[in-house]
């Protein structure tokens, strides 16, 4: 049977083996090549033709209905309007990490809550020392917030041998950082407040909470009242960017039920056999009521903020005059000095110095997810302020302390490439122990595999305490499945202390002779040759009728009465059940799924992708067992 050729991402029933998660890590990575490419062009703009990139971004934009309207210049469009975007992204993130990701499990938040809070008072305290006394105090808060976008980029190019862990800790912190954010722009940066026009948009905020308590699940009516709001808010004086965040801390995350998917799947088929409009419009409803509203919207939104809104962005508030004088007179300014300082030194202090000190005073029950070689590398990354403290900075100064708020801000991405580039250097040249213990350190992991594996009952092959278990939930007939064998096949070669269990999921609704073929495995079970009618049943997806199943059984030497009599009487039924049941408890929806170790892989299940999984299990294991 012909696999799918070269994509090691796909699913059976559900193509979730690439995470919300990771794909919006791979999203912010690749989009700071964009955003530093707008920067760089907004830099070169405004040093060759400066008047036409003022007049441009300062040319009003008029929206209106009947009397009503809106005229805003379209740095303001970009700042408070599309901005708001961004932010909602910001919150649909925040609500996946506690409804799915590592904040699911609440005790995991302290840490990054306290990070987060110290990560922004320690710059904002050393950008006051620096300020004291000074007009330009007002501007601390264009000192404190992470940009999600280049710490991620930074860690991409900087940090291949730092723990996947890292990068959850960064962004669990910076969502702390980036809503403390909003709360400091709504609060300290905000105009004189209009009473009227925010108790409308309380009373907005307060029908959209009722709408979602009924169940209402229409976009467009979400949309329309966050359109309000925003307008509210815009007229109130406070930043209308805070509606987004809201918005998106409100919309749920879940995993797709194997049951919604079986009902789109019944969906699509009536349409197939009758495709009028009507079934077309069910089939349309069905697939999204299988994913979460909170996958949708950052499937719909997240590309378009990321490569599209904060460039833009960018390329409205980067542009800056770049001369020798300029330059010399923002180095000796207060402003530059002090957000330069907060970054690249107050960053850094604040998260390793709270981190440390929660858990001194935990007595170790509250500790990191790596280890603290890697917060150190995290602490630095964590100072590459852009997209808030741009944003602040245009609220708090004009003029010529604007530039230096500016040039401060660009001036701290470069020296904390350098300190996170000397960091992840002095850590990764420690010894292969300290190495290990430094990057991993020994915080529990959260287990997605929710029935443990038993060597007594579960289909193992490999060593039987091997330090590395790799599960796999999957079905006879899914061609990823098949597609994914020789990956397994080879990771099992590489590695001689991995132990491999198989536990099937067959999708009959998509796959009709998936239930027959696991079966089949269980009937050459009972005879001692399960793992010889596995390879025979991966390795020929597109025979499994029941003929064909005698054949295999024929070939590798089943006594093939007692096969027969075990596939009519549904002898192997009970234990797929077993496993079908178990995969349901661990939110497994699609084939094939992967457990490392318990904890779900995440990604591309091709050989690089596994092989580094097992890696960092069997390190992790390593420094657990000293």
């Amino acid at each position: 049977m012909a696999f799918p050729p070269g994509d090691y991402t796909g699913q059976s029933a559900c193509d979730d083996s690439r995470s919300p998660l990771r794909d919006f890590l791979r999203t912010e990575t690749g989009s700071a090549a964009v955003l530093v490419t707008a920067a760089l062009a907004a830099l070169l703009w405004a040093n060759t033709a400066p008047g036409a990139y003022a007049s441009f971004w300062e040319t009003h934009l008029s929206v209106g209905i009947g009397a009503h309207g809106l005229s805003l210049p379209l740095r303001e469009w970009v700042n408070s309007g599309l901005m708001a975007l961004f932010f909602f992204v910001v919150g649909l993130e925040a609500r996946r990490e506690f409804d799915m990701g590592e904040l699911r499990d609440r005790r995991r938040l302290a840490l990054p809550l306290v990070a987060g809070v110290s990560g922004m008072v320690v710059p904002v305290a050393l950008y006051l020392a620096v300020n004291a006394g000074e007009a330009t105090a007002r501007g601390w808060g264009a000192a404190m917030s992470t940009d999600t976008a280049f710490a991620l980029g930074m860690l991409a190019v900087l940090g291949r041998r730092l723990p996947s862990g890292l990068r959850i800790f960064i962004l669990t912190v910076t969502v702390v950082d980036d809503f403390l954010a909003l709360g400091v722009i709504a609060v300290a940066y905000s105009e004189r407040v209009d009473v009227r026009a925010l108790l409308v948009a309380a009373a907005v905020f307060g029908v959209v909470l009722l709408v979602r308590a009924l169940g209402v699940r229409r976009g467009v009516v979400y949309a329309l009242l966050a359109l309000v709001g925003w307008t509210a808010l815009l007229k109130s004086g406070v930043d209308p960017v805070v509606i987004g965040l809201a918005m998106g801390l409100l919309t749920y995350a879940y995993p797709a039920a194997r049951e919604d998917l079986e009902h789109a799947t019944g969906l699509f088929r009536l349409f197939r056999e009758q495709p009028t409009p009507e079934l077309e419009r069910s089939v349309r409803s069905g697939l999204a009521s299988a994913l979460s509203p909170n996958d949708r919207l950052q499937g719909l939104f997240h590309p378009w903020t990321s490569y599209l809104v904060v460039p833009l962005f960018a390329l409205a508030n980067t542009g800056i005059r770049l001369d020798a004088d300029q330059l010399g007179q923002a180095f000796t300014s207060p402003v530059t000095l002090g957000i330069l300082l907060a970054f690249v030194l107050g960053k850094p202090l604040g998260i390793v110095g709270a981190s440390a000190l929660t858990y001194t005073l935990s007595r170790g029950r509250v500790r990191p997810p790596v280890g603290w070689g890697a917060v150190t590398a995290g602490g630095a990354l964590a100072g590459t302020g852009f997209t808030v403290s741009l944003l602040i900075a245009t609220l708090a100064f004009d003029g010529a302390q604007l530039a230096e708020a500016k040039i401060g801000i660009l001036s701290a991405l470069a020296g904390t490439f350098l300190t996170s580039r000397l960091v992840t250097g002095v850590v990764t040249a420690l010894p292969r122990r300290l190495r290990q213990r430094a990057l991993l350190g020994d915080a529990e992991t959260i287990i997605d595999l929710v029935v443990p594996v038993d060597p007594d009952r579960d289909h193992v092959r490999g060593p039987r305490h091997a330090p590395v278990t790799v599960v796999e939930y999957g079905d006879y007939e899914c061609p990823y499945c098949g597609q994914a064998e020789p990956v397994v096949r080879e990771l099992l070669g590489d590695f001689g202390d991995v132990r491999y269990v198989w536990r099937h999921l067959p999708l009959t609704d998509v796959h009709v002779h998936a239930q027959l073929a696991a079966e089949a495995a269980e009937a050459a079970a009972s005879q001692g040759r399960y793992w010889d009618m596995h390879d025979l049943l991966l390795s020929h997806q597109g025979a499994l009728r029941l003929d064909h199943l005698r054949q295999y059984a024929v070939r590798i030497g089943l006594d093939t009465e007692r096969f027969g009599r075990d596939l009519l009487s549904h002898r192997g039924s009970a234990r797929i059940a077993e496993d079908v049941e178990s995969a349901d408890l661990s939110g497994v929806a699609g084939t094939p799924t992967f457990f490392v170790n318990g904890r779900r892989h995440q990604g591309a299940y091709d050989i690089g992708s596994l092989s580094a999984a097992v890696r960092a299990a069997r390190e992790r294991a390593a420094v657990g067992a000293r």
